[in-house]
């Protein structure tokens, strides 16, 4: 029998507090994006923390069960306190945004889908986006503030409170 490790605390009613890592992969001026295929919204991949796990170990971790590949964990981006109201729960969510790099095999196309994976109950489903502010408000990728800095990344590590709002309501 296998244990859920990942970092997770709910609270009654219906609030839950995660620690996510996700990564920020480019390529040819596309941000790569992905979503469970049954939300309406994109978000960049990554997910929830094990204990004991350093935040880039998570994030490599995550890269090879759903992508199959190596990222190369690069430089923090963002730390945020994320707030929003989600599948009926209110979430308090600390997220740690990497740069990260792909191997130059892993698939790019420009506006197909091109990769898809069973995650747990959830298939996932991947993306590259042109990493542009239009771009990534058009496709409705929390949190939301990544989109007004997608094109001018921040040179040093930004910590954000930020609040993502109803989630539901997209």
């Amino acid at each position: 029998m296998t244990h859920d490790t990942r970092i997770r605390i709910k609270f009654k009613p219906k609030r839950i507090f995660q620690m996510r890592i996700a990564g920020l992969a480019f390529r040819d001026g596309h941000v790569l994006v992905h979503r469970a295929t049954h939300e309406k919204f994109w978000t960049f991949p990554g997910g929830r923390a094990e204990m004991g796990e350093r935040s880039e170990e998570t994030l490599e971790r995550e890269m090879m069960e759903e992508l199959g590949t190596e990222a190369k964990v690069g430089r923090l981006l963002w730390v945020v306190e994320n707030f929003f109201h989600y599948e009926g729960k209110d979430w308090h969510e600390l997220g740690f945004y990497y740069l990260m790099d792909l191997p130059e095999s892993f698939a790019f196309h420009p506006s197909a889908i091109i990769h898809r994976v069973q995650d747990g109950d959830n298939e996932l489903e991947f993306r590259w986006v042109k990493a542009t502010r239009q771009a990534l408000t058009e496709l409705d990728i929390p949190p939301y503030f990544i989109a007004d800095e997608i094109e001018h990344l921040p040179q040093t590590t930004r910590h954000l409170v930020w609040y993502d709002g109803d989630l539901d309501d997209k």
